[in-house]
């Protein structure tokens, strides 16, 4: 398709012209001067004001409608004590704002120059759809936008926008225009890596090597994206390096020989990774792969020696959201720490590799309940357990980390793929003076049914912060945990 005048961040549709505009009493048009001919109308479904409570200002000079359908649900959701609850308190609080200004069934100016409205159907509108429909909130929503679009007739595009896929199906089938939110989507054929190739001369491999560094604009380059300069008559020839945007220059990648915390690096990327996360010029980084190529391992080993080892942080705080594979267990009994357990077993099994699990005395192996033995009949402690009684290491659910100031720490947000982009900023805005922030996940391995391989706060954290000079990203390709692992993550 041709990009034709449109909302920036949603899917281009041609306006079918050429009809006489029809209009009604309980739909009156504008008068055409006020309609350019690409401004459009955008009915939203709830699901988009839930996943994205600034849903309502990205959509620039076009017009919006709410129907009351979308208002009931949520009001539904904002008693929820979770994020989707808080999103609904959000929007509720916006509407408010809105009805401050003027008369929401009439419609009100919002900032990019469209106008809002609620449009409340009649009551026709809360009846079948179709024969053989069931009465559902979802169905009248179709109706009323149905009846938006029969008001505006040729006059002006209306789309029906919808992150569930039965409600667009449903609406394409009914003859509207229906497309998802793109806001925060990524094209995944495009994403970023972090990672290019270069054909240079021979002279240069070998300056790189002899410097430490080469000059370069960085034209067509990222700050700190990694490039691998290979000799153009000679292949296997290759230096690996990263962009430093400040000093313009392209800085040879360190080694790492000696290891981190016991743990060596097994491929280019990996070796890239710890080039980042040992760098404190770089506030923000993110890594992304498959199952199994040691982004969460690599993070923790890299944090344990930034605190426990250089103190150059106060602590390692280690987070994930809590999100269950296949079907809940419920309600898990005991203490906070221990309901807490068995989410966080994922963190304790890399700390218990990285710390070892063998006891001071000697005594053998008792893997994944550490390495001391426990004395009249109590459980053995594991060889991390110091770290975490002394606070070195923090292991908690981003739950409650809302409203929180975290400076100077070693912030690791682990399975990150499952945070909405709105979760995602609640998360990094957290971070204090001094503070670096680890983000980690798989795009393909997505628990939480709101976000896709596209739309989630990973995704959409790496493509806006490509191109700042505060932010690094590695896409780890390769699986080392075990051949089967990553022979699984490839064919399944």
């Amino acid at each position: 398709m041709h990009p034709a005048p449109r909302c920036p961040f949603l899917l281009p549709f041609a306006p079918a012209l050429g009809s006489p505009a029809v209009s009604s009493p309980e739909f009156p048009l504008p008068p055409a001067s006020v309609h350019g001919p690409g401004k459009r109308t955008y009915v939203l479904d709830t699901n988009v004001l839930l996943h994205d409570p600034g849903a309502l200002f990205v959509f620039d000079e076009h017009d919006l409608v709410l129907p009351i359908t979308v208002l009931e649900e949520v009001d539904k959701f904002k008693r929820e004590l979770n994020e989707r609850g808080r999103a609904a308190r959000t929007v509720s609080r916006q509407l408010d704002t809105f009805r401050a200004q003027g008369n929401l069934r009439e419609g009100v100016p919002m900032p990019g120059g469209g106008m809002l409205r609620v449009e409340l159907g009649d009551a026709s509108d809360h009846g079948e759809l179709f024969a053989g429909a069931l009465d559902t909130a979802d169905n009248t929503i179709l109706r009323i936008a149905m009846r938006v679009k029969q008001a505006a007739g040729n006059r002006q595009l209306v789309v029906f926008v919808s992150r569930d896929t039965n409600m667009r199906i449903k609406a394409e089938v009914l003859g509207m225009h229906a497309e998802d939110f793109e806001h925060a989507h990524v094209e995944l054929d495009e994403a970023y890596t972090g990672v290019i190739e270069r054909d240079v001369d021979a002279e240069v491999v070998n300056d790189i090597y002899q410097r430490g560094f080469v000059a370069d604009e960085g034209e067509g380059i990222c700050p700190n994206q990694f490039v691998i300069l290979k000799n153009a008559t000679n292949p296997q020839q290759t230096a690996m390096a990263r962009y430093d945007q400040r000093q313009k220059r392209l800085s040879l990648v360190a080694r790492h020989k000696e290891g981190v915390w016991g743990i060596f690096a097994r491929n280019r990327e990996q070796l890239f990774a710890l080039d980042l996360l040992l760098d404190d010029s770089v506030a923000l980084v993110t890594l992304d792969g498959m199952a199994g190529t040691g982004k969460t391992l690599l993070a923790i080993a890299c944090g344990l020696k930034l605190v426990a080892d250089d103190k150059r942080y106060r602590r390692l705080v280690v987070a994930r959201p809590v999100f269950p594979l296949g079907k809940d267990i419920g309600f898990l009994p005991g203490s906070l720490d221990e309901k807490l357990n068995p989410w966080m077993k994922p963190i304790f099994d890399s700390l218990d590799l990285l710390c070892g699990s063998e006891d001071n005395s000697g005594t053998g192996h008792e893997r994944g309940n550490g390495g001391r033995g426990g004395q009249g009949g109590k459980p053995p402690v594991p060889n991390y357990q110091a770290l975490l009684d002394q606070k070195i290491i923090e292991v908690e659910p981003l739950t409650y980390i809302r409203g929180r100031s975290l400076p100077r720490q070693y912030l690791v947000i682990d399975e990150s793929q499952n945070l909405t982009p709105h979760e995602v900023k609640t998360v990094i805005t957290r971070a204090g003076e001094g503070t670096k922030v680890v983000l980690t996940g798989d795009r393909y391995q997505i628990d939480n049914p709101y976000v896709d391989a596209t739309s989630n706060g990973l995704s959409y954290v790496v493509e806006r912060f490509r191109n700042s000079p505060m932010a690094g990203h590695v896409t780890l390709r390769k699986g080392e945990r075990s051949q089967l692992a990553e022979a699984a993550a490839a064919l399944l």
